[in-house]
Parts: structure tokens; C-alpha cells; sequence
């Protein structure tokens, strides 16, 4: 048997510490091990990322980077600016590899493409070695667990995981690594990914190039690319990324005070805390892996144990710090068992469906959104818009909505409130419109769990106690009575009185230009005559509160789920009033809630669709009943809304 010769590619473990993967790389005894990055254009130019995320990855990465040549001085994190399914192939032989090792990832995109890598590494003559270490049990052995099913609450995940087994132990972190081999990449070419649809160019200052100069970079050092180079501004987030910067912060802050880990219970942290916030902020580390979930879970468990037998408090499940864990294990096993379809309510059987404003167009022979939604209503595009903006009237939400885009975090119940906000709760807007916003600016963005946590919220899975709205008032009073949070995120309304500052309409004229701020329009201006402008709330809560429960009333009573066949065929309208909440009006809807069939995609086609289904035909296309939909804002294809880009462009 040859000497192993191992690329390590590093994907969702930017760290290691507890890494399974990079133990069983190292359990070989290679020759020669090649830490590798390969920089995928799918993330560069198909998902909808901001720049406060991208430089929290970069920060990661090199982190990593610095870590592995701490370990090695000969050796770092070596990024391929190629996407993986055709610079592997190239590598296997270049380098003379024997064995490709990572850690699995069951994110529907990810699982398509490491089918394709081990493909690929079989026709080489390369094993692969895949260990799981991005969640506390694998989430398909959570799924076969619970019956084939996607874990849908706490008590499943339980239940699942005491069938799998006890939960695994923190690996050791390495001391030491092998030398990497001679490179040799002068003789491969480098094959540059198409870049339309470039959906993030919308935050690009800058061409894009990080493709521009060859596999190893502009500096052929095989760097992370920069934010200059991917042609963004600079990051706004305070959040630093990085294995080293969330290790110091466990050890010296969260673990270093029992009392805080040990009586953790995340529904009693104020969502209005700023500086610090309330919360350990772990989860983009959890995300890119700079932070090992079984390692949080193991010294939180340790810490607990610990108070219990010393007859101290402690917090459970599902309120605790590993209770946010299960959780985030109860939201990969969902998606690992519905795949593409979890991220959208068309054709998911585990999602309510309700006829939100704004629902996504589908494709009819795919089954899967397109990233595209249709406009049904003009005042819900722009209570749409104003809510995205931070511009609603309502300061609580928009101090919320400003502090995710500015910083890429917000508190869990500050998530929860403008979810709620924006579907069940005030604009009954889809959830898909919100969790694309979430998916482009939050730095801890999960596709998983944010997708999941925006079905809780909506209603629309996983939690179905819709009457238990968040109003945009008096929740921000509980948890900030003096507005602190509000004046520091919305600062036109900073010296506005204590008693107007969740309600700026109800001031007076007189106290309005003692603040300096008038409170008129709708959030296009930020100024008029030399004043400051707030805009004027841009809906009835109360009203609309009352509008959304019926509506939520009405869709849990006709029980329809996104794969019901009236909600594929749009006979679905039949079973709500004209006078319903959403694109109710007439008889005959389109795919998935849409009010008309004019936005489905592929709509005519006979072929099979590849999973055993005929598409409906074309000469059963229904006539278009309403005036009201117009021809919808086009959001491209992303990682979020699961569309499946990678699986048709592999085909």
C-alpha cells in the first residue's frame, strides 16, 4: 500500500479544535497533507451574502491559517480559487493523492456537490473519508431515528438522539501536522466559473476578481481573497471571526462565570442589550465551524453537572445554552430529510400553507421556487420594502431591522419580533420574502436554522400558536423602557421624550421640534426643510393584528400543507373567501399561492420531472383570475432558498 498522500479540505470546520475529519486525516499517518480551501463560485456569486459576513469568513479563514502554520511552519491554509467539483479532479492527480478527507455537510447544496466530488474521487482512484462533526448527532441518523421524518420539535430530537447514542466526545486538537507536498500547480490551468448571475452584485462597489488571478491569487501565496478583491466595501460589523477570538471569549467571559452558563435561560436575555449584548453570540462560529457545537455542549454540560451536585441553580432544555443546541440539531435533521423543499412552502409536507402577500413563483416541473416572487399587492411590496429599509414607523422594529444590516446580528427575540412583524403579526407577508433578507445580512446565518426559525415564527411549521403576537410597542418597552436601544440604532429620534419614543406619532408638534425630528412621510426622505423626518407608521397594528389571526384562523382550518393538491394544481382558492387575507380573490390561484399561473416556470413541460411525477400539462393551465398580481421583483437563485442551481448546472 502507498504512503497516504491526504488533501484536508476545509468546508464548515474553520478550526482544530474537536475536529473528527481532521483526526481521521491525521489517523493515516500521511506522507504529505494539503489543508486546502476551495473557493466556491456558488458562494461568490449565487448566494445572497453580504460583506459583514464575507469578511467574518475571510476573518476564519485566516485565522486558520495562522493556527495550522503555528503547527507547522511549512504548512497554511492553501485557498484554490476554484470551485471544488473541478479543481479536485485536477489535484488528485497533480499531487499524487490517495485520500480526500472533510467533514459531511447535509445542506442541500453541499450534499449535491460532495455526490459529484465522490464521483469524481472514485473515477481517480482516491478514497474518501467523511466524518460528521457540524451538529451533536448526524442529522441523518436523527431522521432515520425518528421514523425517516424531519424532526419537526424539541421532544422528537430527544427521542432521536437517545436512539442514535450518546452524544460523541471532544477530540483532542493536534500538536502537530504534516509537511504539505510540493504544489505543483504550474502546469494547471484554472477553469473561471461563469459569474451571471451574480446576485450579490448589488453590494459590489467593484468588478469582482478574485478569480482574476489564477489559482494561488494575486500574490500566489494561496491567501484568502480580500474584500477588495471580491469588490465590496468595508464590513461594518464589530464581530470579529476566528477559531482563537471565540476560544479566548469561552475561556475568559461565558465559561469563566458559571453562574451565567450554568442558569443560561435564553428567553430571560434582553433583546435590547447592545453593548454587551445579552447572549454569547456563538453562533457564526458554530456556523463556520471556528467553534465546535460538541465541545459548547460538553463544557456547558460539565458546568452543569458541576452546580448540581452543589445543589446549585441550573437551566434545561429547551431554554438552556444546550437546549440551543438541540434546537439547532432539530432544524439540520428537518432539512436533511426534506432537502430543497424545506426552504419553501411549495411542495413541503411539513409546511402550513397560507396565502401570504408576495409568495414566491415556483417552477412546476422542478417543484422548487425560482428566486423570484410575485407582486399580488403594490402596498405589500411596500410594507416590504419600508420593513427591509428600517423605515416601517414603528422604532422598535426599525432599530431591530438598522442593527441587522449595520452589525449582521440581532438578538433572538429581536429576530422574533420583526418575523412576526412582517407575517402573522402586522403585513401577513410570506416568510420567504424575510428570510432572504436574513439570509443576505446576518454574519451567523445557518440556511437550516434560519429557514426553520422564520417557519416557527410565521406559523407556518414547527409552532402553531398564531393568536401570540409580538406587538411593535409594548414589547420594547418590557425590555428598554427608557430607549436606549431606539436611540441608538434609529438616531434621528435619539432626544425624543422617553414617553414618545416607542410611539413617535402620538408627540406633540411642540415636543417633535424639541427633538429636532418630524414625524411625517414614509421613509423615502430622511430630511425636509432642514428637519430631520421619522416616517409616519405604515400600518394599523391593532387592525392589522386582528386581519392576520383570521387569516391564520381561515389557512389552519382548511389544513392544506405546501404539497396538498390544491396547492400544486392553485385550486387551493376554492376554499378561501374572496375577502380573505392575501391573494384569495376568485376561484382559481396559481402553484403554491400564487395568485396567478402567468408566474410559474416551466409550466407546459410533459417530461418527468426526475422524481417519479408528471408536471400538470399545458392544456390544463387555468385562466388567470385576478387583476391585482403584477409581474414581480426578481431575487435571484441562493443557498437559502435551496433552488437546486448546482444540481441543474451539473446536468
Amino acid at each position: 500500500m502507498p504512503t497516504p498522500r491526504v488533501i484536508y479540505w476545509f468546508r464548515t470546520d474553520l478550526r482544530l479544535h474537536d475536529s473528527p475529519a481532521l483526526k481521521a486525516a491525521l489517523d493515516l499517518s500521511p506522507e504529505v497533507l494539503f489543508p486546502i480551501w476551495c473557493w466556491d463560485s456558488h458562494y461568490v456569486y449565487r448566494a445572497r451574502c453580504g460583506v459583514n459576513r464575507w469578511q467574518f469568513l475571510l476573518d476564519c479563514m485566516n485565522d486558520v491559517s495562522a493556527s495550522i502554520t503555528k503547527l507547522n511552519k511549512k504548512s497554511q491554509l492553501y485557498v484554490l480559487r476554484e470551485p471544488a467539483v473541478t479543481i479536485l479532479p485536477k489535484l488528485f492527480k497533480a499531487w499524487g493523492i490517495t485520500h480526500l478527507v472533510y467533514e459531511k455537510d447535509t445542506d442541500a447544496y453541499a450534499r449535491e456537490r460532495d455526490v459529484e466530488v465522490r464521483r469524481l474521487a472514485k473515477e481517480a482512484g482516491v478514497e474518501v473519508v467523511e466524518r460528521m462533526g457540524r451538529t451533536l448527532w448526524d442529522p441523518d441518523e436523527l431522521v432515520k431515528a425518528n421514523g425517516g421524518k424531519p424532526t419537526m420539535s424539541m421532544s422528537q430530537v430527544q427521542h432521536a438522539g437517545a436512539k442514535v447514542g450518546e452524544i460523541q466526545a471532544v477530540v483532542e486538537t493536534p500538536t502537530s501536522l504534516p509537511d504539505p507536498g510540493d504544489l505543483h500547480l504550474k502546469k494547471l490551468e484554472q477553469q473561471r466559473p461563469e459569474v451571471e448571475p451574480d446576485i450579490n452584485s448589488q453590494y459590489r462597489e467593484q468588478d469582482e476578481r478574485s478569480y482574476d488571478q489564477g489559482l494561488a491569487g494575486p500574490k500566489k501565496d494561496f491567501a484568502p481573497p480580500t474584500l477588495e478583491e471580491l469588490g465590496m466595501p468595508a464590513a461594518t460589523t464589530p464581530i470579529k471571526g476566528g477559531e482563537t477570538v471565540i476560544w479566548k471569549r469561552l475561556h475568559e467571559e461565558i465559561f469563566a462565570d458559571e453562574d451565567y452558563t450554568g442558569t443560561f435561560a435564553k428567553p430571560n436575555t434582553s433583546p435590547a442589550a447592545f453593548d454587551p449584548q445579552s447572549t454569547c453570540l456563538t453562533s457564526p462560529y458554530l456556523h463556520f465551524g471556528a467553534l465546535s457545537v460538541r465541545y459548547m455542549y460538553h463544557k456547558t454540560e460539565e458546568i452543569v453537572e458541576r452546580r448540581k451536585k452543589a445543589k446549585k441553580a441550573v437551566s434545561e432544555p429547551p431554554t438552556s445554552l444546550t437546549g440551543q443546541l438541540l434546537f439547532r440539531d432539530m432544524y439540520f435533521a428537518a432539512q436533511a430529510a426534506l432537502g430543497y423543499a424545506f426552504g419553501q412552502t411549495y411542495n413541503n409536507p411539513s409546511c402550513r400553507f397560507i396565502p401570504w402577500h408576495l409568495p414566491s413563483k415556483v417552477s412546476t416541473s422542478s417543484k422548487l421556487i425560482t428566486g423570484s416572487y410575485e407582486i399580488d399587492s403594490e402596498e405589500a411590496e411596500v410594507q416590504f420594502r419600508r420593513w427591509r429599509n428600517g423605515t416601517t414607523g414603528f422604532p422598535w422594529i426599525d432599530a431591530i431591522m438598522r442593527q441587522l444590516k449595520q452589525e449582521g446580528w440581532i438578538h433572538h427575540l429581536a429576530r422574533h419580533a420583526v418575523a412576526c412583524f412582517l407575517t402573522r403579526g402586522g403585513a401577513y407577508i410570506s416568510w420567504e420574502r424575510g428570510a432572504e433578507v436574513f439570509e443576505e445580512w446576518l454574519v451567523d446565518h445557518e440556511a437550516a436554522c434560519n429557514i426553520g426559525n422564520w417557519q416557527w415564527l410565521s406559523c407556518s411549521a414547527f409552532y402553531a400558536q398564531f393568536y401570540r403576537c409580538y406587538s411593535p410597542v409594548a414589547f420594547g418597552k418590557k425590555w428598554d423602557p427608557e430607549g436606549g436601544y431606539v436611540r441608538r440604532y434609529v438616531p434621528e429620534l435619539k432626544d425624543m421624550p422617553k414617553k414618545y419614543i416607542y410611539e413617535p406619532w402620538k408627540a406633540p408638534l411642540v415636543d417633535q421640534k424639541k427633538a429636532a425630528v418630524r414625524v411625517d412621510g414614509d421613509g423615502s426622505e430622511e430630511e425636509k426643510d432642514g428637519v430631520k423626518l421619522y416616517p409616519k407608521p405604515m400600518l394599523d397594528f391593532n387592525k392589522q393584528r386582528e386581519v392576520c389571526i383570521e387569516g391564520l384562523k381561515t389557512a389552519y382550518r382548511v389544513k392544506l400543507y405546501g404539497n396538498s393538491r390544491q396547492v400544486l394544481d392553485g385550486t387551493w382558492k376554492e376554499l378561501f373567501d374572496d375577502t380573505a387575507e392575501g391573494p384569495t380573490e376568485g376561484k382559481m390561484g396559481g402553484p403554491g399561492g400564487l395568485d396567478t399561473w402567468d408566474d410559474a416556470e416551466g409550466f407546459g413541460h410533459d417530461e418527468d420531472d426526475g422524481e417519479g411525477e408528471q408536471p400538470v400539462k399545458k392544456e390544463k393551465k387555468p385562466a388567470a383570475s385576478s387583476p391585482k398580481a403584477t409581474r414581480g421583483h426578481k431575487r435571484e437563485r441562493s443557498q437559502g432558498t435551496l433552488d437546486g442551481a448546482f444540481k441543474k448546472k451539473a446536468k
